[in-house]
């Protein structure tokens, strides 16, 4: 639902996360796993593989009206049409950037996400900061990602819960009405489908974009 208040959550981490940083240390005090290899493999699910589903997802929905109209109907069951389901990415609904209405997504509770189309949090969407600022003063925080909007446009917070969660569906870039949904992947950003900042700009990638002359 829409965040219409300010309030901050600073609470210690969970049982199961002391667990597992304990787990972590202890592996590597005894030298059975190599600190760099698992950072490597965070990295990946954080910026690579997870992200690679929601860019296909609002790339799909880009390109095909259809399945747009699904999504915004029924984000779960759209998604799991793609092959992307399971734990944390139940619940899902999809909010749409127009050019009047930015959406950006926070959960204030804890770090609620849909893990299923976007991978791992980043560690700024779990940061207490992050989590009360966006929600209190959301067009400067967007402005430290970058993103300048409008003063006319409007900002709409949504709250993710462990009962619904939250994917934004970013504006299509101008001058991509030829491309192929393959291209088009690669204008999404994890932190576009966030809200945080917009899908990438043709004239930001490199000069030419994979299959397109």
């Amino acid at each position: 639902m829409p965040h219409d208040h300010d309030h901050e959550h600073t609470e210690p981490p969970s049982d199961i996360a002391l667990r597992v940083k304990a787990l972590e240390t202890l592996l590597i005090d005894k030298g059975l796993v190599d600190p760099s290899a698992l950072d490597e493999i965070i990295e990946t699910y954080e910026h690579k593989v997870g992200p690679r589903n929601g860019a296909h997802v609002v790339a799909r929905a880009w390109s095909d009206p259809k399945f747009k109209k699904q999504l915004m109907e029924d984000a779960t069951a759209a998604v799991d049409s793609l092959g992307y389901s399971g734990r944390q990415g139940e619940h899902l609904q999809v909010v749409e950037n127009t050019s009047a209405l930015h959406n950006v997504v926070v959960c204030t509770l804890c770090s609620c996400y849909p893990w299923t189309v976007l991978g791992l949090p980043p560690a700024w969407y779990k940061s207490a900061p992050y989590r009360s600022r966006v929600v209190s003063e959301p067009r400067s925080v967007l402005a430290e990602f970058g993103t300048e909007l409008a003063e006319e446009m409007s900002i709409r917070v949504w709250d993710s819960t462990s009962e619904m969660r939250y994917l934004v569906l970013p504006m299509r870039p101008e001058g991509t009405e030829d491309w192929t949904e393959e291209q088009l992947q690669q204008l999404v950003t994890r932190n576009s489908m966030i809200g945080v900042e917009l899908a990438k700009s043709p004239n930001n990638l490199d000069a030419t974009v994979e299959g397109k002359d």
